[in-house]
């Protein structure tokens, strides 16, 4: 039955002055396996938190959530567990990652009349089944609307690529637990692979390379620290250095070291490899038609493994294309999603699940 234009006219100005109070709130997470950060449509990236969360073994009471949790890593009696609810960029404890996406969402949007609209980031290589996880997370954690994107599409976005156009554009984004390679074109996947191999993978590589080379052993905080500091994945003449504490293997005791950067490429040769080698793998099964746009825009960096000194020239050595890191690697996913969030429905199929976006929409 039409609504009567009196109704109609009366309505109208009522509508949009309800539109004007934006009662819905768009939100973007980065949901990664070392850090979740999250975008707020107008704001901007609000909240980046360590994905780390502290339990009460004995109540089964979450004590504290991200950077809370994380000062506890390694200090904490013995009936505080400090957990990394994410493992290699999915999932693995279920109802922990529900309380972080609570904490995460309360915190970015604060009291909302309508629940958000959400889209969360997921690996290229996701299954359904992990697909499925993040989606009922997000619901149960307060989200109105979920969608999801892949992340090497949010990371191009971020980074402020053009993806809307028949033109080849190649992202190689490493985060905390997974490396997302893809070659995307008008909006889409067109050759991508995801490997499990990132930034945890290259600190345990750090914390092995200590023990071997020195006997200490040291936790993977400290290695990480060490990554950030003197990591180095090209030769280089500006040699740096770091003083290490750790425990002996042999004594049991306290022992300091110093590591320079010269002995980083030696200590993350094996991750390093395999990302090489993923990266490779995409590019023998690009299309020719795109590989003179690769050649042409070179490949774009992104995440927080970006960063590491020499990572992107050796990358540029070993495939002969020209390489650069993006402007602020760490949030190009967030950034990604926030700006896909805000025009989804303009987005190119492919982008985001539009099969979901179009059950969700009101």
């Amino acid at each position: 039955m039409q609504m009567p234009k009196w109704l109609a006219r009366l309505i109208s100005p009522i509508r949009q002055w309800v539109g004007k109070l934006n009662l819905r709130r768009n939100i973007g997470i980065d949901l990664g396996t070392v850090n979740v950060l999250v975008y707020v449509e107008g704001k901007g990236v609000v909240l980046r938190e360590p994905s780390v969360v502290a339990v009460d073994t004995t109540t089964d009471q979450i004590v504290a959530v991200g950077s809370g949790a994380q000062a506890l890593i390694g200090r904490a009696p013995a009936n505080i567990e400090t957990i990394r609810p994410l493992r290699e960029g999915v999932i693995s404890q279920y109802d922990v990652t529900l309380k972080m996406l609570q904490y995460c969402i309360r915190t970015a949007c604060g009291n909302m009349i309508l629940p958000p609209r959400v889209m969360v980031c997921v690996p290229s290589g996701v299954t359904e089944v992990e697909e499925r996880a993040v989606v009922d997370a997000a619901r149960e954690a307060g989200a109105g609307k979920v969608y999801l994107m892949e992340e090497p599409v949010a990371a191009a976005l971020g980074a402020g690529l053009d993806i809307s156009a028949p033109v080849g554009r190649m992202i190689v984004d490493i985060g905390g637990g997974t490396t997302d390679i893809a070659v995307i074109s008008m909006g889409g996947v067109v050759v991508s692979e995801s490997v499990r191999i990132a930034g945890d993978k290259l600190d345990e590589a750090v914390m092995r390379y200590v023990r071997r080379q020195y006997g200490v052993l040291v936790g993977i905080q400290t290695a990480e620290l060490i990554k950030q500091r003197i990591g180095a994945l090209y030769s280089h003449k500006q040699v740096r250095s770091v003083e290490v504490r750790g425990r002996s293997a042999q004594t049991g005791l306290p022992q300091v070291i110093t590591l320079s950067s010269k002995e980083m490429l030696e200590a993350m040769t094996e991750p390093v490899s395999a990302i090489l080698d993923a990266v490779c793998s995409v590019i023998e099964r690009t299309p020719p038609e795109l590989l003179g746009d690769i050649l042409k825009h070179g490949i774009v960096m992104t995440g927080g493994g970006s960063m590491i000194r020499g990572f992107d020239q050796l990358i540029q050595k070993v495939t002969g294309v020209p390489v650069r890191v993006a402007d602020d690697p760490i949030t190009c996913v967030s950034r990604g999603t926030g700006i896909a969030l805000r025009g989804y429905k303009k987005l190119p199929e492919g982008s985001i699940n539009l099969a979901r976006a179009r059950r969700d929409r009101l």
